[in-house]
């Protein structure tokens, strides 16, 4: 059974950092892309940041770009996201999803998601 499991997430200053990881059991994800959406309260789930399988495409909506860095990890079948210089309007519950494409698709299958983790940013 595949699983992924967000982690990292919690309540910070505006300002502050965060780092978010994604792993993965039962499931390689050296193959696979890696995405990282939010959802904030009232809000629709949105793309933030994407990585391909390995490592060398990736991609952040606007609003995140040289805030937010995506990496991974293959040995540690883990993705992070590294969110520096976080403002309120970045409060929302973090998910990632796997797409076994591998390489990032504006039409993106996600094939497996987690749960979701939860920022807060105060001001």
């Amino acid at each position: 059974q595949v699983q992924l499991v967000e982690s990292g997430g919690g309540s910070v200053q505006a300002g502050g950092s965060l780092r978010l990881s994604c792993t993965a059991s039962g499931r390689s994800l050296s193959n696979d892309a890696v995405y990282w959406l939010r959802q904030a309260p009232g809000k629709e789930r949105v793309l933030v940041a994407a990585i391909n399988w390995d490592g060398d495409n990736t991609q952040y909506v606007d609003s995140v770009k040289g805030r937010f860095t995506i990496s991974r990890d293959n040995a540690k079948n883990t993705v992070h996201l590294q969110m520096n210089s976080l403002k309120p309007e970045d409060t929302a519950v973090y998910y990632c999803a796997v797409d076994d494409w591998g390489e990032l698709a504006a039409d993106a299958s996600y094939d497996y998601w987690g749960r979701g983790t939860q920022v807060t940013v105060s001001s």
